[in-house]
């Protein structure tokens, strides 16, 4: 009986340990989620705001040296890129940073808004597919995790 209880003993220790370290390495999985999250957006920022300033300045270089048409159609599209590129920053930058700040906090709300933005990522190859592919991975382990306690 007493080996019995011995062994019994054993299995429940291991079962604790073993749930204490994939505890653990669930929240370093999050943290390199939130992180890459935060590099993605500042990169991210970074690239448009280059792009539109580089535009911009290029764009009266272009006027001298085209045809009278060419500055009419530049002067209709060059808002209209401005606009398009606030409009990534606002819809994805911004909140890819805010997101991966979020769930470095533990936040409630910050892996449900990283698995949509990582689920918008796919569509951009190969860093932005690896980094949705591992947002829906990290998203699905967690729940797994917390449905299983």
């Amino acid at each position: 009986m007493m080996l019995i209880t011995g062994i019994f003993s054993r299995l429940i220790l291991y079962n604790i340990k073993r749930k204490i370290n994939s505890l653990k390495i669930m929240e370093t999985q999050k943290r390199i989620l939130a992180i890459l999250h935060i590099v993605s957006g500042v990169f991210l920022s970074m690239a448009i705001l280059f792009l539109s300033v580089f535009l911009t300045a290029l764009l009266p270089f272009i006027f001298d040296q085209s045809e009278t048409d060419v500055p009419r159609i530049l002067e209709i599209i060059m808002p209209i890129v401005s606009i398009i590129s606030t409009g990534i920053i606002i819809l994805f930058a911004i909140p890819a940073i805010i997101g991966g700040i979020a769930l470095l906090n533990n936040k409630s709300w910050a892996l449900t808004l990283l698995l949509v933005l990582g689920c918008f990522q796919l569509f951009s190859f190969p860093f932005g597919t690896a980094l949705g592919i591992y947002s829906i991975w990290v998203y699905a382990e967690d729940k797994k995790r917390t449905s299983s306690n």
